[in-house]
């Protein structure tokens, strides 16, 4: 499914639970509520810190990425997938994904919420 901006986008009801999902919010939105599994690479430090994606995304997975809404990771998606990588955007992002009733931990381990 495509959205607007052409960046291929799935629904967060769509999404398995071991699927690979890359969180690009700030520090702050991630401690405060974020998918338990997810990798943790802010959009503000992602070209730095592309490597660790590389490191731990499946070989032959697809890269789910999420925001808090949808526009940051549809601008990390599109980078993605300008490298040659399977991405995809989470339509609605932590918003969607929480609203879906899907676990939000905070760093602490708790309950958290999408700030």
């Amino acid at each position: 499914m495509m959205f607007g901006s052409g960046v291929p986008t799935v629904e967060v009801g769509a999404l398995a639970a071991d699927d690979f999902l890359l969180d690009v919010r700030e520090a702050d939105e991630w401690e405060a509520g974020h998918a338990e599994a997810a990798l943790h690479i802010p959009m503000s430090e992602f070209t730095a810190r592309f490597g660790e994606l590389t490191e731990k995304a499946p070989d032959a997975g697809r890269i789910h990425v999420i925001c808090r809404s949808g526009g940051r990771s549809a601008q990390v998606t599109a980078y993605l997938v300008q490298q040659g990588m399977d991405a995809v955007n989470v339509g609605g992002g932590m918003q969607a994904w929480e609203a879906a009733g899907r676990p939000v931990v905070a760093s602490g381990g708790g309950p958290g919420a999408v700030i």
